[in-house]
């Protein structure tokens, strides 16, 4: 005659660790196969945003480029004021397009609020000016999504990873003059 007490205990074990694996490993494979979050949808949203914005730089399409903006942006150039009216931007930007024979940027990492209505956008850019002059830096921008769904840039500022240029000097003599 077989004792079913003594095989309890190890049936008991195995069924112990079996329902600790299954607890573990089912929501982990319910949670892997559910769909991108808005999160994860909104985060390529901007970042596809941002790609378009920079393809429109670079074709110098004027009206496309300040149209990324929000209507209430403000726009954060280096050695400059800030720029707080949609005139403002568009006057800006038609100094650089009339200015630039080349502009490009890339985002490098993207951080959605937890409330996915923003989003903090970092990335480099490259410039190539009229006279030949190269520049590259980095920029970041905060992007609120709007009624409509559609993202724009809230605030944005740029600045050049290059050696600040030194300030001309004085004209010798130009001391004594005052």
């Amino acid at each position: 005659m077989i004792d079913r007490r003594a095989n309890s205990g190890v049936d008991g074990g195995m069924k112990k660790l079996l329902l600790i694996i299954c607890a573990i490993v089912l929501p982990l494979a319910v949670v892997c196969n559910f769909p991108p979050t808005a999160n994860g949808a909104d985060d390529k949203a901007v970042r596809d945003a941002d790609a378009e914005w920079s393809k429109a730089a670079g074709a110098k399409d004027l009206d496309k480029a300040v149209s990324f903006y929000a209507d209430d942006a403000i726009v954060l150039p280096p050695n400059e004021a800030a720029i707080t009216t949609k005139d403002g931007i568009r006057n800006l930007w038609k100094g650089f397009i009339d200015t630039l024979t080349s502009v490009s940027w890339a985002a490098t990492r993207v951080e959605m609020a937890k409330s996915g209505d923003m989003a903090c956008l970092t990335g480099t850019y490259e410039t190539t000016m009229k006279d030949g002059t190269k520049d590259h830096g980095k920029y970041c921008e905060v992007w609120k999504k709007k009624a409509d769904g559609k993202w724009k840039c809230a605030t944005e500022m740029f600045s050049s990873d290059l050696p600040a240029t030194p300030a001309p000097s004085p004209a010798p003599g130009a001391a004594e003059k005052k």
